[in-house]
């Protein structure tokens, strides 16, 4: 009995086993197919950008970093930040800058301001003194020339010889009164102005290390008016932060963007660039909030393109205006931009996936079992527009069918159009690239705020 069993079940296994076998040879795979359509057709160029706050208010260190050249720095470190998306009000903490790069300095003018308090000192005992003993010995030709006058007075009854002898010594002596009286003068204003001298030097020290304070009570950094504080991004794209620097010369520690207006800033290559325009259509998405959309349009395309770091694609600068204002919008954030670049609004096109290439002549194959060529035109990211060639509704194979060398080949007629269009194009390339050449061309290298490398994918 179980001998009958076995021997019925491996029958029927062979028996499933051939059938399968006669089916799969029989069946084969069937090829997709897909009717010709007809509507409105949208060009894309599709590239992934960053929001920004169109305008915006800078946090900066003391910009009297700027203006003097006493402090002697270079860079300052940024010690402490509060954390990026930290809505803060007018006055209120945001960063601490690193003291250490300026206390070398303020030892150096506390320095500078004892030498001047001595030397002050000094020139104000030396003035002293010597004017005092100018003083001395003007009082004392006083004198002498008193007891000249007197030894004139008395010689009247004396010899002429001894009248003229006192009178010389009288006149001698008036004169070295007087020029004892004008060098007092002099030595006077000399020493006015060597006080002067050392008292401008010495309030100058003062000035200097009084300015030096007042900017080292400015490195606590406090908001200017109310907002979130975003984190500045430097040319490179690194986001300023704890241990970076600041210079004299870009003193810009973080930002409070203006969030009622924002903008998409990206970058498209060098292929798309020609088919944008400033005011096209924009359909934005973003990253963090899927469900959401908005719309926009293109407020500005580079004239000149810029190679981003650490790449060797030419792009060029694209800054998209979001036309709706939402307060869940943060800079920073991630957005998928459509830009329709074109619009047709009844025309004939089919999947990319149905096209196939043959020596730059494109064709399809039809149910029909035509190997149809065909003139196409601009296509999108899925689709591309039919000129001639195809009928609405005419069914096209999206896979390539079997035993294609049984297909009959159509629209030979239109091989010399294509052939033309093609020279055509060729030669607007050549001279683009001439033109391009005469222009310089010239890149330049980006400034700013950094960015994110585009979504090369052109729709």
């Amino acid at each position: 009995m179980k001998k009958k069993v076995i021997i019925a079940l491996s029958v029927l296994a062979a028996i499933i086993i051939i059938i399968a076998i006669a089916t799969s040879k029989k069946t084969g795979v069937i090829p997709q197919k897909v009717k010709v359509n007809k509507g409105p057709f949208e060009i894309l160029v599709t590239i992934t950008g960053e929001l920004q706050a169109k305008n915006k208010e800078d946090i900066t260190g003391p910009s009297e970093l700027r203006q003097s050249r006493s402090f002697r720095v270079s860079d300052i470190k940024i010690q402490d930040l509060i954390p990026e998306g930290t809505v803060v009000d007018s006055g209120q903490y945001v960063a601490t800058l690193d003291r250490s790069s300026l206390s070398n300095r303020l030892k150096e003018l506390e320095d500078e301001e004892e030498t001047s308090q001595q030397q002050f000192l000094k020139t104000q005992l030396d003035t002293t003194l010597q004017l005092r003993s100018l003083r001395d010995d003007l009082i004392n030709l006083e004198f002498e020339l008193e007891e000249k006058q007197i030894v004139v007075d008395q010689s009247k009854f004396e010899p002429p010889a001894t009248q003229r002898q006192a009178q010389i010594n009288l006149e001698r002596a008036e004169r070295n009164f007087k020029q004892a009286k004008r060098n007092y003068t002099l030595k006077k204003e000399q020493a006015e102005a060597s006080m002067r001298e050392v008292s401008i030097s010495l309030a100058r020290q003062k000035r200097e290390k009084q300015d030096m304070l007042n900017v080292l009570e400015k490195f606590i950094i406090k908001a200017p008016k109310p907002g979130m504080v975003i984190y500045f991004r430097e040319w490179g794209g690194q986001k300023r932060s704890v241990g970076s620097s600041i210079s004299p010369w870009d003193l810009t520690v973080a930002t409070l963007p203006d969030l009622s207006v924002m903008i998409s800033k990206t970058y498209v290559n060098e292929i798309d660039v020609s088919k944008l325009k400033v005011n096209q259509p924009v359909r934005i998405g973003v990253d963090a909030f899927p469900e959401k959309s908005y719309t926009g349009i293109v407020a500005d395309v580079a004239n000149i393109g810029e190679q981003l770091p650490n790449t060797d694609a030419k792009v060029f600068e694209v800054i998209i205006r979001v036309n709706e204002y939402d307060p869940i919008l943060r800079p920073s954030m991630t957005t998928s931009n459509q830009i329709v670049t074109r619009n047709f609004d009844d025309v004939l096109f089919i999947p990319l996936e149905a096209v196939n290439v043959e020596d730059s002549i494109s064709f399809v194959y039809t149910t029909k079992n035509k190997k149809q060529i065909v003139m196409l035109g601009d296509q999108n990211e899925n689709f591309i527009i039919v000129e001639k060639g195809l009928n609405e509704n005419e069914e096209v194979y999206i896979s390539i069918p079997e035993n294609t060398d049984k297909f009959t080949l159509a629209g030979l007629e239109l091989i010399p159009e294509i052939k033309a269009r093609l020279a055509e194009q060729k030669q607007k390339e050549e001279q683009a690239k001439v033109d391009n050449r005469e222009n310089g061309n010239k890149l330049r290298e980006p400034r700013g705020r950094g960015g994110r490398m585009p979504n090369q994918n052109s729709k």
